[in-house]
């Protein structure tokens, strides 16, 4: 078969994603948050991005002259109080009838620094002639509000004053570093002894050691050690208890007579020793400062409107606001010589212009997909969850005419508020449940709140199974297997009949 070389003409389509298109779509699916340190970081590398000024609009005055032009040598954002005071002006001394400079005999115009060593003694005594004026711009009051303490700070105070091994202080203060935010220490010893370089042993007697620090409770790495931590603090920690602790699985369930058989104690017994355990503190680290968290900002706003629908509208506390500034480019790019410098600022106006339009489509996006979830769902928002229908992405996209990934996206870390409260949009596609006359389908969120409803209502006496539940939203209209309604009902952590059973008769016997 002889090779030779060929021509071919060949039609065909592809999808390129230009950088554009790739930061278009990766706005869409930001939440707010990230959204605005996307921003921020845009603002610190491209020069020609600015904030618009909320302070100047279109009614507000025209800036005022530079005083230096009217041979005003001034800066102009000097104090006022500071130029019209000034001893040396002339019209204040003829308005005065004196030589200002006699007034101000002590100022020389320089601003002296604070007597330093004055300001070390008793913060309550008066100053004296040779103590300075302190100016109110250096008085902060934050400086005196005490600064919230971690739990890795508290703890690392107490290490010096047990440990005295600066080896022993190192695995400390590992130790110390991996607690996670209730206190507990969840890693693998044998693996933080080969990183350290020491033997297991060392880590234990060291760890023996932390577990007394203050609070009571720290460094377990199991609930049950947590709690024995505490017990033992008390002398409270006796084998009963012990024993108690080591089955708490069982007084989850409220199996009182197994725990009754185990822990060898009568009712009244065993009534007190759960009664000191709910003394105790399960999260012994949960009340030290920790990072902060993040509240919920609602991307969509809707409220009821006058004429009985609904106003939908972006939150623009949500929405950053960018400026391209074309005069600042106009000027700079006269001043380009290198073709470096021109491709530079040609770059940064294409990405400064595609960023203000990706915004603007991102935020119009998010409308038009909110304003049609609210279509969907007004019975939702008007009679509440029972009335929530069956929706996938799919119906949203094509009523409003895009591709189902785009709602997707939009969809995604985004939070609408409404009178009912604030859900995330994902919230609002559920999957349908088929109903047992062939009418509209039920979505799953509002048989989930039916399950709950009838679980609430139900009393110690006539708790009701999986298959009474089933029944129960057959005689609704709604079709629904056995299985499914124990999944529903797992998902929102409820126990089953038997345990719903026993814990209804233990809270009546307790009252």
């Amino acid at each position: 078969m002889a090779l030779s070389p060929k021509l071919e003409f060949r039609q065909s389509q592809s999808l390129v994603m230009t950088p554009q298109l790739m930061q278009a779509i990766k706005l869409l699916q930001m939440s707010n948050i990230d959204l605005v340190s996307y921003v921020e970081n845009e603002l610190e590398r491209n020069p020609l991005l600015e904030r618009p000024d909320p302070q100047q609009g279109a009614d507000d005055p025209a800036p005022q002259p530079d005083p230096a032009e009217n041979g005003d040598t001034a800066a102009p954002d000097e104090d006022w109080m500071q130029r019209d005071l000034d001893p040396r002006s002339s019209e204040i001394a003829s308005r005065m009838d004196t030589d200002l400079g006699n007034v101000f005999q002590d100022d020389s115009g320089v601003q002296q620094a604070p007597d330093t060593a004055a300001m070390k003694g008793d913060p309550w005594q008066a100053p004296g002639p040779s103590s300075s004026h302190v100016s109110s711009d250096d008085y902060n009051l934050e400086s005196f509000v005490a600064s919230e303490v971690s739990l890795s700070q508290h703890l690392g105070e107490q290490v010096p004053l047990a440990i005295t091994e600066p080896a022993d202080r190192i695995i400390a203060g590992h130790l110390v570093d991996s607690l996670d935010s209730d206190g507990y220490l969840r890693i693998d010893l044998d693996e933080a002894a080969q990183r350290l370089g020491v033997e297991r042993s060392r880590i234990d007697a060291v760890l023996e050691v932390l577990q007394t620090f203050e609070p009571t409770g720290v460094f377990a790495t199991s609930l049950q050690e947590c709690l024995a931590l505490q017990l033992k603090e008390k002398n409270r920690f006796d084998p009963a208890m012990e024993a108690l602790i080591d089955n708490l699985e069982l007084l989850a369930r409220h199996d009182y007579a197994a725990l009754k058989r185990l822990c060898g104690v009568d009712d009244e017994d065993l009534a007190d020793m759960i009664g000191e355990l709910k003394l105790l503190d399960p999260k012994p680290g949960s009340g030290f400062s920790s990072a902060p968290l993040q509240p919920v900002v609602p991307d969509v706003l809707v409220t009821p409107a006058s004429d009985g629908g609904w106003s939908i509208e972006l939150n623009s506390e949500t929405l950053p606001r960018l400026l391209v500034n074309q005069n600042y480019y106009a000027t700079v790019s006269k001043t380009a010589k290198s073709d470096t410098d021109k491709a530079f600022l040609t770059d940064c106006l294409q990405t400064a212009n595609w960023l203000v339009k990706s915004l603007d489509q991102r935020a119009r996006t998010i409308l038009k997909v909110s304003s049609e979830i609210v279509r969907q769902q007004d019975a939702f928002l008007t009679h509440g969850v029972r009335h929530l229908r069956p929706l996938n992405l799919r119906a949203i996209a094509e009523a409003i005419e895009m591709h189902e990934s785009t709602v997707s996206r939009v969809t995604s870390n985004k939070y609408m508020s409404t009178p009912r409260g604030i859900f995330e949009l994902k919230y609002f596609f559920t999957s349908a449940i088929a109903a047992t006359a062939g009418g509209d389908d039920h979505s799953a969120e509002s048989v989930r709140y039916r399950i709950k409803q009838m679980i609430d209502a139900e009393s110690a006496d006539a708790v009701l199974s999986d298959d009474a539940i089933v029944k129960n939203l057959q005689q609704e209209g709604i079709d629904i297997a056995r299985r499914t309604v124990a999944k529903y009902r797992e998902s929102m952590r409820i126990g089953s009949s038997v345990q719903r059973r026993r814990e209804k008769r233990a809270r009546a016997r307790s009252a």
